[in-house]
């Protein structure tokens, strides 16, 4: 099976989150939220950057959960298009 290219909005939702992860992580290192979500912090680190623009659901969760933020606030990010991004768009 072929996986379709990431469309443009895909890779804008995942820079998205992984802007809101990096902010919600804070101070703690990068290794320590990995370690505590249960992933690697590599894969945190392409998250974060937006390298990894669709990460699995449980990676997401996991996260979600070890950074105290709810799914709901993690999907709002996701769809919300920032004035640059809709300016872009048109």
């Amino acid at each position: 099976m072929v996986r379709e290219p990431l469309t443009e909005q895909e890779i804008a939702q995942g820079r998205r989150i992984g802007a809101l992860l990096r902010a919600a992580r804070g101070p703690r290192t990068l290794d320590a939220v990995a370690r505590g979500a249960g992933i690697s912090a590599e894969t945190l680190r392409k998250i974060e950057t937006g390298r990894i623009p669709t990460p699995a659901f449980v990676t997401v969760a996991a996260l979600a959960h070890e950074l105290r933020l709810s799914l709901d606030e993690i999907w709002r990010t996701a769809r919300e298009e920032s004035p640059r991004e809709r300016s872009a768009a048109s």
